[in-house]
């Protein structure tokens, strides 16, 4: 029917138009994001489990970087026993030297300050180094490197302090100084015995490290799983919002001439009404 009170083509190529005009943003927004969904309506149910995922990436990647913050700490502890274990080396190499019958006492004397001194460094070690204000050297206590929801490793500190080496009380009773060799040859024995209790002490930092970082790893490709899944679920396939682009636009563009030419309609009435 030929009308000029309503334009009824008119009204519906503008109403095509739209629709292909609302595609057409759409496709513009996904491109220029990169992201499939941008807002609840293009994927409710979609967004959700992006979020929970992205979520959960977050904590992986945290948990990866608190596990190697705990590798630095033990790194720092282990570093501290290395200059423990050279301090051992040398008391042990004065109780030697102490030992033996061609040193008179003065000399033994002067040998036992030097070895004082070590038993003085080896304290100041343990008491001093810390990370983060944490000491691990001093039997403090323990540390839980958190990686997610109830998922920690806990990390027990040590106690190299002499009292703890040399298993006794008072580690100033521990002498190389005398007339003879008797106290060094006692001491030599106390000395063994201080680094074997300081490399297992060693060891136990040594294999928490190696834990730590199969830790890391398995926590870094997590994340990579997760962030492989997350782009699945929310980013955009740039080949198919191409296609869907370009035919969007074509749809527009016709939309655009379909519009125009209802638009001449009526002008058809009025030319029979001047007839």
């Amino acid at each position: 029917m030929l009308a000029i009170k309503n334009n009824l083509m008119a009204e519906s190529a503008a109403r095509h138009l739209g629709r292909s005009y609302d595609a057409l943003a759409k496709s513009v927004e996904r491109l220029s994001s990169g992201l499939r969904i941008n807002s609840s309506k293009d994927d409710a149910a979609g967004l959700a489990v992006r979020e929970l995922m992205r979520a959960d990436i977050a904590v992986i990647k945290q948990g990866s970087r608190n596990a190697m913050d705990a590798i630095s700490m033990l790194q720092t502890m282990e570093g501290a026993m290395g200059s423990i274990d050279a301090v051992l080396i040398r008391m042990k190499e004065l109780a030697e030297q102490a030992a033996t019958g061609s040193y008179s006492e003065q000399q033994r004397n002067i040998m036992n300050n030097e070895f004082e001194q070590m038993m003085a460094e080896i304290e100041r070690i343990a008491t001093t180094t810390n990370f983060n204000s944490i000491n691990m050297l001093d039997n403090s206590g323990s540390s839980n490197i958190h990686f997610g929801v109830n998922s920690f490793i806990e990390v027990n500190s040590v106690d190299v302090r002499p009292a703890k080496l040399f298993d006794i009380a008072d580690s100033a009773k521990i002498s190389i100084a005398g007339a003879d060799g008797t106290k060094a040859q006692a001491a030599l024995t106390l000395v063994t015995e201080a680094i074997q209790r300081k490399d297992s002490a060693r060891a136990s930092f040594g294999y928490m490290m190696n834990r730590l970082e199969s830790t890391n790893e398995v926590l870094n490709i997590q994340a990579e799983n997760l962030m492989a899944a997350e782009s699945r679920i929310s980013d955009v396939d740039v080949a198919t919002e191409m296609a869907a682009l370009t035919r969007n636009q074509v749809l527009a563009q016709a939309g655009v001439a379909m519009l125009a030419q209802a638009n001449t309609m009526p002008q058809m009435a009025l030319t029979l009404l001047q007839r």
